[in-house]
């Protein structure tokens, strides 16, 4: 399997979502439902004022992490499946979505907790860079970052495991890894602010 160098465009996902409303199956895997409740279960505070989910999908992990937010925005590169997660949490109305790349667009605001579930290994290198910076910026004062990443081969700029340790690196100064799970498919590291 020949991996891609850059960053993978807006393009890529439109393509997955217009031949496959749920690409990746998360409203009907059994390996989904396992990893969200392990994300959900590994969020080190029960409640969280302000919070980001980047690549919500289609919202089935966006409408249970509602729950534990007084405000949610989840974002995604492709509109597609942002029509879904919108009539999905249509009852949510502290959630919102917005259509927006990461790194190069980011939302303003501080937030206390980024979800960064299954997207750091779309980037490149550099974007990991950039996202961390991004990150950075955005977090209240206390503030936790939740990454889980699939350890299997895939065709992506990054395997999981060099997506989460190169950004927990770049990170370093800010956060420490407060938690590091594997899993046989996916790993979760929640890392908190120094």
């Amino acid at each position: 399997m020949t991996r891609k160098k850059e960053t993978l465009s807006a393009e890529y996902f439109d393509a997955l979502y217009a031949s496959d409303p749920d690409p990746w199956k998360f409203a009907s895997s059994a390996y989904e439902r396992d990893k969200y409740a392990k994300t959900l279960a590994a969020l080190p505070e029960p409640h969280y004022a302000s919070a980001l989910e980047v690549g919500c999908s289609i919202g089935v992990l966006t409408r249970e992490l509602a729950s534990r937010c007084d405000a949610l925005l989840a974002v995604d590169a492709a509109e597609k499946p942002l029509i879904e997660a919108r009539r999905g949490c249509a009852d949510l109305h502290h959630v919102r979505f917005e259509q927006m790349r990461v790194p190069e667009q980011w939302p303003s605001g501080e937030f206390d907790l980024i979800l960064l579930s299954e997207v750091v290994y779309y980037l490149s290198a550099d974007d990991v860079d950039r996202l961390a910076s991004r990150v950075a910026n955005a977090m209240a004062r206390r503030a936790d970052v939740t990454l889980v990443h699939w350890t299997g081969e895939t065709d992506y700029p990054l395997t999981g495991d060099e997506a989460a340790d190169l950004f927990i690196k770049v990170m370093g100064p800010t956060m420490f890894v407060d938690r590091h799970d594997r899993y046989p498919n996916f790993r979760l590291d929640v890392l908190r602010r120094r």
